[in-house]
């Protein structure tokens, strides 16, 4: 997965291994409650 910073209000979201596949535009509020929901490992 990779994501395109930079781009305001927005987070667009792609899978690494498909470049050339669809992109996902997830807002920045949205994308905020993935991460804090995304478990860490250390």
């Amino acid at each position: 997965m990779e994501i395109a910073p930079g781009i305001p209000g927005v987070v667009p979201v792609r899978d690494s291994k498909n470049p050339d596949g669809p992109v996902l535009v997830i807002n920045r509020s949205a994308w905020a409650h993935f991460v804090d929901a995304v478990p860490t490992f250390s």
